[in-house]
């Protein structure tokens, strides 16, 4: 009987090596929480590492040595993108090494687009009255083409 258990318990561990692997050695990334608004609030914030969500709101990077971007779009505003820096402050002898962003709350004012602008209409031009060189008949003034008269003597 002692032999049984002892074949059954190194087949139950042999089947248990065959699923272990190295990586479950390696730590886990680290993650770090960004604080992501906008004025006004409701828009879509899209970081460049992949995580969307809408403001205010909170997203959890992974925290690498790149830097990395977050754009915030809603109708009818323009859109904005933020550059976001990784700091990594190193830790002494007790502690670890801590990675920070800048900026971090990322808070963005959005600009509104305005109105579409209007379609310009093209207006019917007037025609423009023939240019004359003769005074009016009974104007009080002279014709300026006309010859002088003659001048009288005395």
């Amino acid at each position: 009987m002692r032999r049984v258990i002892v074949i059954a318990l190194s087949g139950a561990a042999l089947a248990g090596c065959s699923s272990f692997s190295l990586d479950s050695l390696k730590p886990a990334p680290q993650v770090v929480q960004l604080q992501l608004d906008s004025v006004p609030s409701g828009a879509e914030a899209r970081a460049s590492t992949g995580q969307t969500c809408k403001t205010p709101c909170s997203v959890a990077v992974p925290a690498t040595d790149t830097a990395f971007s977050v754009s915030f779009a809603l109708p009818r505003f323009h859109p904005e993108t933020v550059p976001i820096q990784v700091i990594s402050l190193p830790g002494d002898l007790g502690s670890p090494d801590v990675l920070k962003v800048d900026p971090n709350p990322v808070v963005v004012q959005l600009r509104p687009a305005g109105p579409p602008p209007k379609p310009v209409r093209a207006k019917p031009k007037k025609p423009k009255p023939p240019k004359t060189t003769q005074a009016p008949a009974a104007s009080p003034f002279p014709n300026p083409s006309a010859p002088p008269p003659p001048r009288q003597t005395r």
